[in-house]
C-alpha cells in the first residue's frame, strides 16, 4: 500500500470592500460580484468579472487581488497554466504578499516542478516566517526529491509554528517510515490521531509501521479502525496480509474476498486467495483463482510457478 503525503491549499479569494451592486461600475464592485459568482460555482462569470477588474488597471492590492482571485477560479477549472500566469502577475504587482508564492508553489508541486516549488515556498517563508503551511509544502517538495532529511526538518518547523498541525505530524511520520524509523513514525501518526481521530490514512500508515515491526495485532487494530471510518480495498488488502502473517487464514481469505468485491481486477488478491485455498485443500477454488489472476496479470505466473508445481495444481497455459 502506498504511503502518501498531504498537500494543503489556501487559495483565498480576496474581497477588499463589499459593495452590493446589480450593475457594477468600479473595480471593487466587479471584484465582489466575481467572488459571489465564484462562490455559487459560476467560474466563467467570476473569471469575466476579475478580468474586468484587471482591465480597469486599479493600483496595488486591488489589482493583485484580482489576479489572485482569477487564478483561484482558473484552478477550479483545471487551467493550471492560466493560474500560474495569474499568480505570477499578482507577485509582480505585490511581491510582499506570501499567499501568491505559496499558491503558485502548490501548483508547481502538483506539476512535479519541485525546484521551482521549493523556491516559491522559501520565498513565502522569507516574507512570513510563521507560515506553517509553507514549511509543510516545502517538506512535501523536498520529500518528492528524496531529500528526506530536509523534508523532516521542514515538517518539524511547521510543527514549531503550529503544534496542532496534524497533517505535518502525518507527513513527518511518512518520511520517518520511509527511513524505516518505525517507532518515531508511529509516534507521529499517534500525535496526528490525537488531534484528528478520524484521520483514516494515519491509522493505515501506523498499521503499516506496526506490521513492519511484526506487531501484527497492533497493525490489525489500526486497519480495523481505518475500515470503520472508510471501507477501502487497500486497507482490506493490508489487513489480509497482517492476518496471513498471523496464520489467520480464514480472516485473510475473507479480506482478500472483500478486496475482490471492491475491485474485481485485483490480480494479486486472486493469487493470494488461491494460495490460501490451496493450503486449505480447496483445490478447485485455488485453480480457478490462479487462472483469474494470471488472466489479469500474466507476470504473476512465474512468481507462483514453484508453488503450483509442488501442489500439482492444474492451471491452463
Amino acid at each position: 500500500m502506498k504511503v502518501s503525503y498531504l498537500t494543503m491549499f489556501i487559495f483565498v479569494s480576496l474581497s477588499l470592500i463589499y459593495v452590493p451592486a446589480q450593475n457594477p461600475r468600479t473595480p471593487e464592485n466587479f471584484m465582489d460580484r466575481g467572488i459571489e459568482r465564484q462562490t455559487k460555482g459560476d467560474l466563467d462569470g467570476a473569471i469575466d468579472d476579475f478580468t474586468k477588474v484587471i482591465s480597469m488597471k486599479p493600483q496595488g492590492l486591488v489589482l493583485a487581488a484580482a489576479y489572485n482571485n482569477r487564478a483561484n477560479a482558473r484552478i477550479s477549472k483545471n487551467d493550471v497554466a492560466g493560474a500560474i500566469a495569474d499568480y505570477t502577475s499578482a507577485i509582480e504587482v505585490l511581491p510582499t504578499d506570501p499567499e501568491n508564492y505559496y499558491n503558485r508553489g502548490v501548483i508547481l508541486l502538483g506539476k512535479g516542478d519541485y525546484d521551482r516549488a521549493i523556491a516559491d515556498f522559501s520565498k513565502a517563508i522569507e516574507i512570513a516566517p510563521q507560515l506553517s503551511l509553507a514549511y509543510n509544502e516545502r517538506g512535501n517538495a523536498r520529500k518528492a526529491k528524496n531529500d528526506i532529511e530536509g523534508a523532516i526538518s521542514d515538517y518539524s518547523k511547521a510543527l514549531e509554528q503550529n503544534p496542532k498541525y496534524f497533517e505535518a505530524f502525518y507527513n513527518r511520520g511518512v518520511a520517518l517510515q520511509q527511513k524505516q524509523e518505525f517507532d518515531k513514525a508511529i509516534k507521529d501518526y499517534t500525535s496526528a490521531l490525537e488531534i484528528a481521530p478520524k484521520f483514516t490514512d494515519a491509522y493505515v500508515n501506523r498499521g503499516q509501521a506496526k506490521q513492519s515491526k511484526q506487531d501484527f495485532d497492533g497493525a490489525i487494530a489500526d486497519y480495523d479502525a481505518a475500515l470503520e471510518l472508510k471501507p477501502d480495498e487497500g486497507t482490506y488488502f493490508a489487513r489480509a496480509s497482517a492476518r496471513e502473517s498471523k496464520k489467520d487464514l480464514v480472516g485473510a481469505l475473507a479480506d482478500y474476498s472483500k478486496v475482490l468485491e471492491l475491485n474485481p481486477n485485483s490480480a494479486q488478491s486472486y493469487a493470494n486467495r488461491a494460495a490460501i485455498e490451496a493450503a486449505q485443500g480447496r483445490i478447485q477454488e485455488a485453480e480457478r483463482d490462479f487462472e483469474r489472476a494470471f488472466d489479469l496479470d500474466s507476470g504473476l505466473r512465474a512468481q507462483y510457478r514453484e508453488f503450483i508445481e509442488k501442489r500439482h495444481l492444474k492451471i491452463r497455459p
